[in-house]
């Protein structure tokens, strides 16, 4: 397990991972399936969602990602307001979206978003 400073890591809930942006479409490979209750944090090589009553957190590579987005629903699932964080990103060759709510309102989601985007920066993929 990536070890962590506990101040870094916040609150979150991870809404699962789909293929194509196809919301039927989900990813089951590398315990990406199973949404859930969790910790999420991120540092200059990943970002990183830890559900609760697992050992090893999901982890997104940042040079693997190529957009973000902000949305109502992902994977099947809909919340009232517009705080899904959609990261889109690549892995073996397949176009993956995973969606996190990192927040409990718009503003709070575009800030870690952006703070995404900035360590992202570097890498050319990013839209």
């Amino acid at each position: 397990m990536t070890n962590i400073d506990d101040s870094n890591q916040h609150n979150g809930h991870y809404l699962g991972t789909v293929i194509d942006a196809k919301w039927w479409k989900r990813y089951k490979k590398d315990k990406l399936f199973a949404r859930g209750n969790g910790r999420y944090w991120y540092d200059e090589t990943s970002f990183y969602f830890r559900r609760y009553l697992t050992k090893h957190p999901i982890k997104i590579p940042l040079n693997k990602i190529v957009k973000f987005e902000i949305g109502k629903s992902h994977a099947g699932r809909w919340v009232f307001k517009e705080i899904v964080l959609k990261i889109l990103w690549e892995k073996d060759g397949m176009s993956l979206s995973s969606g996190f709510i990192v927040a409990g309102d718009r503003q709070e989601t575009e800030m870690v978003m952006a703070a995404l985007k900035r360590l992202t920066g570097s890498f050319s993929k990013l839209s």
